[in-house]
């Protein structure tokens, strides 16, 4: 038997990859992350399949579960938020499984910064505005960060940022921030991306803050930060389609 670790995307179930799809209609045995993925993600795996949610489950709950499957030789989907490789808690799933000899693949799934620029129509890094994305969290109730990885230290970069699991800790966030990109810095809280009840709140390191406790939002929401988030019609084209920049698969046009 196989435990395919798999990521489902941000909710919307047509956002899963084709291969994921049919790993979950396959396995007799489904364990998904019910606080984070729709149950209508998992709705096409086998009518004869145990379908668990494993949000209140503890790690060695949901360990055992494919134990049992391994010892029945039942191939185990274990479906995860997003992308598996971010924030997806498979390390310690992983170093369980190689312990007691259970082999694992992992199937990438669409992660939320990605499929929230794609709901926004726009692109996150846009030329000589920004380049780079810095995908972090802030230390609250959670694990700590390494010492070296904090909110200012990124934000010195000035690359776009999409901070995860802090939305209840916003005014830490404008405070670090203001210095670096500026009190009018445009801001996106994520709400929920692809579920029904997606939403999305534009607002700036100033104000963000009172526009999110206005919404009451508390909870399951990515904060993007960044200048490409705005309006921004003056930039120059990217080399990439430029008749004056030649690479292997386009010589330079003749003048």
């Amino acid at each position: 038997m196989t435990v395919h670790f798999i990521g489902a995307g941000p909710g919307d179930p047509e956002l899963l990859t084709l291969k994921a799809q049919r790993q979950i209609r396959e396995c007799p045995v489904c364990l998904y992350a019910g606080s984070l993925v729709p149950a209508a993600v998992v709705a096409e795996a086998p009518k004869s399949a145990r379908v668990l949610d494993t949000a209140p489950m503890t790690l060695a709950e949901t360990h055992a579960e494919i134990v049992a499957a391994h010892a029945a030789g039942q191939d185990v989907a274990r479906v995860h938020s997003g992308d598996p490789s971010l924030y997806g808690a498979i390390a310690e799933q992983i170093r369980l499984l190689k312990r007691d000899g259970i082999p694992y693949d992992i199937t990438p799934g669409v992660p939320a910064y990605a499929a929230a620029a794609a709901a926004l129509g726009q692109e996150l890094t846009v030329p000589e505005i920004a380049q780079s994305i810095v995908l972090t969290r802030v230390s609250m109730k959670s694990t700590s960060m390494p010492p070296r990885e904090t909110l200012e230290n990124f934000a010195r970069t000035g690359a776009t940022l999409a901070i995860h699991l802090g939305i209840r800790n916003l005014r830490e966030i404008k405070r670090v921030l203001t210095p670096h990109y500026g009190a009018d810095c445009p801001v996106v809280v994520a709400y929920r991306v692809g579920w029904p009840d997606q939403a999305f709140l534009r607002g700036t390191v100033a104000d963000i803050h009172a526009r999110v406790r206005a919404e009451k939002i508390t909870r399951t929401a990515l904060i993007l930060v960044g200048p490409a988030l705005g309006e921004v019609g003056d930039f120059r084209d990217s080399a990439l389609y430029d008749p004056a920049v030649p690479h292997v698969l386009r010589p330079k046009v003749k003048g």
